[in-house]
């Protein structure tokens, strides 16, 4: 990494532990900075804190005072989950303390090139596709992925080399805290609404999404999903080079004809040859596949690499086979948006579709077109009754009322047969009954393995 010394007995406040906390608290004091870490939870109760105690790392822990600004701090690095509205940060800005994230120290050290990835959907599977096919017979160096995807940036640039890539996904929470940060090659899968309880209002929301451009020159590249009008609205206002990427229109970069993927008419594979389902995956693949092309990965290495890919756990991931019917984990389908979505890769006469989840107070009239033809539909938690309304609404003839996925995984195979497919997309959170949409999709894959237990 570039040992930078910027940070240099300089004193600087970390607020707010979790993954990124902990790595920008250890990475700063190894560039020699006075770092206090700050955190919510009670000391007894974080293990986080104790860990950078040993270290020799002031912390401060029960809350969040805002005392702690009478210090002569010269930065505060903030958790990308601590909204601005919090008083401490309230207070940090109105002082003119530069307040970032871990992703600009991550920017700062690295001594490789930075791919971003963001986007309201999709960021995930798109960042995966585009390692996945930047390693494909790679000579030197490795991608890595970092950021939002569970592996903190910052602890990725220390050890990334100048031969590697970092191919970092980037949420909205943490482009706001970005000042220098610059990738080489950035992608905007999508932008829809969401997250409106942090942001305020949508327009914040998409200006947080297009910071991720903010500081590209004319030198770098832009992907952007041309299938949207706001994304061609704004490419307008961006000096890095645009490379469009479309499944309604041929365009200068990635584009669908037909069932053909090309890439500046250069033919690169069929979209029925992608290892997951999906109109949104083949979106997915033709920003990846752009990314991989201006990195200079042949088309033959792209076409191998996406047809082995099965995705991501817990989005549209295929898991496996009970005699016949095929089950994919889609638990990360947390709102209806993401459900339409998995929905529509599937062959619905055939398709016996899992959900229900925490109730939010919305209706699902949105998800009543997506549910038209399936054979069946088996719902659970708090929102049941809700989606029991919206299926019967669709004409869906066969709807059963269970208590939990794992239950619904065995209503489900119950009556389904050969040649079926068993989808978990609940289009709610998971938190009525599990702690998160990760530990909800091991349990319908838990109760998936069961029943190959029981056919074998």
């Amino acid at each position: 990494m570039n040992m930078i010394t910027t940070y240099k007995n300089k004193k600087v406040l970390v607020l707010g532990l979790a993954k990124s906390g902990v790595s920008a608290a250890k990475l700063l004091h190894e560039l020699g900075a006075l770092v206090t870490v700050n955190d919510f939870k009670q000391f007894d109760q974080n293990p986080e804190a104790q860990d950078l105690l040993t270290l020799g790392i002031r912390v401060v822990t029960g809350g969040h005072p805002i005392e702690l600004l009478d210090e002569d701090f010269s930065l505060v690095v903030k958790n990308p989950g601590i909204p601005y509205s919090n008083p401490l940060v309230e207070k940090a800005l109105s002082l003119k303390l530069p307040v970032i994230t871990e992703v600009e120290l991550a920017y700062q050290i690295a001594e490789c090139p930075i791919i971003g990835i963001t986007g309201t959907n999709g960021k995930t599977t798109t960042t995966t596709m585009i390692g996945l096919l930047l390693n494909a017979e790679r000579q030197a160096g490795t991608a890595r992925l970092a950021g939002n995807i569970g592996y903190p940036a910052s602890e990725v640039a220390a050890v990334a080399t100048a031969k590697d890539d970092i191919v970092m996904e980037l949420s909205s929470f943490q482009l706001m805290g970005i000042q220098t940060f610059q990738p080489e090659i950035a992608v905007i899968t999508n932008i829809y609404e969401a997250h409106l309880d942090y942001h305020g209002s949508r327009e914040e929301y998409v200006q947080a999404k297009w910071q991720i451009q903010k500081n590209m020159t004319a030198s770098d590249f832009l992907v952007l999903n041309w299938n949207q009008e706001e994304l061609q609205r704004l490419s307008r206002t961006t000096k890095a080079k645009i490379i469009p990427f479309s499944t309604k229109e041929k365009v200068a970069g990635a584009y669908l004809e037909g069932d053909k993927i090309y890439y500046n008419e250069e033919y690169i594979m069929l979209a029925s040859e992608l290892g997951v389902p999906g109109s949104h995956n083949v979106e997915n693949a033709l920003a990846a596949i752009a990314v991989a092309k201006l990195k200079g990965v042949p088309a033959a290495h792209i076409r191998q690499a996406l047809m082995l890919f099965t995705g991501v756990p817990h989005r549209t991931q295929y898991i496996g086979e009970v005699a016949g019917r095929k089950f994919y984990n889609d638990s990360k389908a947390t709102n209806i948006l993401a459900a339409e979505m998995a929905l529509s890769g599937f062959e619905h006469s055939s398709l016996i579709l899992l959900a229900g989840g925490l109730d939010r107070g919305n209706s699902f009239d949105e998800l009543i077109p997506s549910l038209k033809g399936l054979k069946a539909v088996v719902l659970f938690g708090e929102t049941k009754d809700k989606l029991y309304e919206a299926a019967q609404a669709a004409g869906v003839k066969t709807i059963k009322m269970t208590e939990n996925v794992e239950s619904a995984v065995r209503d489900a195979y119950d009556f389904s047969e050969k040649n079926d497919t068993i989808l978990l997309s609940p289009a709610c959170a998971s938190w009525d009954q599990y702690p998160n949409f990760e530990i909800r999709g091991d349990k319908f894959i838990q109760a998936m393995n069961q029943l190959k237990d029981i056919e074998k």
